[in-house]
């Protein structure tokens, strides 16, 4: 998905789900922020280097392929990009166990560990908020591929169609994939720019939807391909349906996070939006061009009467700089970064716990101590401050209950 989705779309769903316009417009931030905050950036602010949520090209490129590289990249777009659908998925017993590793992060909706992401973020703050509806919109924009390099899983052949309005209803026409980076997508005639074919199991270039280029993520995206995953039986890809799906399981996740609902389930979704704003999103969403932000900011300060700023990725990061060590957590990023590194982690000790050591090894730190990356100190720090505020408001309530002492 894009901005038009992660900023906007997710302020829609904020504000339909009750929230303020300045809580819409931090938990949209949030989202928005999980496709821009890499290791580069955090190291111009002087924060975490762990709570990178994505990786630029060039930072990618420094990668040099070892196992070591392989877990970290696995670490960030499985948690946050790419999030696994079923870590037990059940699979012939031919099969190796590095082929079924694989297999099992491939991404999709309605996963347990889409459960898992929204109630890690049950109680905290509008960052973790916005970071859990970032990591389930993308579940939906990128089933069917995973966080992980993978030639075998991520990898398009030459049967791969695109579905288009023509004259006499709906047509099929073979999308042209190539390899020129400097070319911007061709979205007229189908012809869209992909990562270079690489033999190499293993090479950054079969990461996520690479080899089909940035296509996915548009929202007038409907095609059908033959992944080697699938036995190579033919998957079709709706994106205006499943984007559709995506917002209003976002609202539903959201009215959940606010307390309006009591839980969380799967394979459920908001149900109050209106037939004339469903068609109005739908028609929006099939338009042919690179983005919907203008229809998706229109609806959202239509619906709230405010204004909603574009994006910019400056905003907070003054205001972390120029805070003290004791109160960078305080602070707009201080706690997108200690969402961020809460929902890693929780990714992380998951695949690690289905067997998997593809994003790395996961330490029990109550069973063996703190032996893991120092970075994520900082959030067991964060979290033993919480449970000792709470234990204290515990107390005084115990106190007013029972009288002065």
């Amino acid at each position: 998905m894009q901005e038009d989705f992660h900023y906007y779309a997710t302020y829609c769903a904020a504000y339909l789900a009750g929230y303020s316009h300045k809580e819409s417009l931090d938990i949209s931030y949030s989202a928005q922020f999980v496709d821009l905050c890499s290791v580069t950036l955090l190291k111009s602010i002087d924060a975490p280097l762990s709570a990178a949520t994505t990786q630029l090209q060039l930072e990618m490129m420094d990668e040099e392929g070892d196992r070591r590289s392989l877990q970290n990249i696995t670490r960030i777009w499985a948690s946050f990009h790419f999030l696994p659908k079923d870590l037990y998925a059940e699979l012939d017993n031919w099969r190796t166990k590095r082929y079924k590793d694989k297999y099992r992060l491939i991404c999709g909706p309605n996963g347990e560990l889409v459960k898992e992401t929204v109630e890690l973020a049950k109680g905290g703050s509008l960052q973790a908020i916005g970071i859990a509806m970032h990591v389930l919109a993308d579940t939906w924009a990128h089933r069917y591929f995973a966080g992980t390099p993978s030639l075998v899983i991520n990898n398009t052949n030459y049967h791969f169609y695109e579905i288009v309005d023509g004259e006499s209803g709906e047509e099929v026409r073979k999308v042209n994939f190539k390899h020129n980076p400097t070319s911007p997508d061709d979205l007229e005639n189908g012809r869209y720019t992909n990562s270079l074919y690489q033999s190499d199991e293993n090479s950054i270039m079969n990461l996520g939807h690479g080899r089909a280029g940035h296509f996915p993520d548009y929202s007038f995206a409907k095609y059908k391909y033959l992944p080697a995953w699938g036995e190579y039986r033919e998957i079709l890809k709706d994106n205006p349906s499943d984007y559709m799906m995506a917002f209003r399981q976002m609202i539903y996740a959201l009215k959940y996070l606010k307390g309006t609902n009591s839980e969380f389930k799967l394979e459920e979704y908001d149900d109050t939006i209106s037939p004339e704003m469903e068609k109005e999103i739908h028609d929006f969403l099939i338009i042919r061009r690179p983005t919907a932000s203008d229809d998706w900011r229109a609806l959202g300060e239509r619906l709230s009467g405010e204004s909603i700023p574009e994006f910019d990725l400056e905003k907070y990061q003054d205001e972390y700089k120029a805070a003290d060590e004791e109160n960078k957590n305080e602070t707009f990023i201080g706690k997108f970064v200690l969402g961020a590194l809460a929902q890693k982690s929780m990714v992380t000790a998951k695949i690690y716990q289905s067997g998997s050591k593809l994003a790395g090894i996961s330490i029990d730190y109550k069973e063996n101590g703190f032996k893991g990356i120092k970075d994520f100190q900082l959030l067991l720090d964060e979290i033993g401050k919480n449970i000792e505020s709470n234990i204290k408001k515990g107390k005084t309530k115990e106190k007013k209950a029972s009288g002065n002492d």
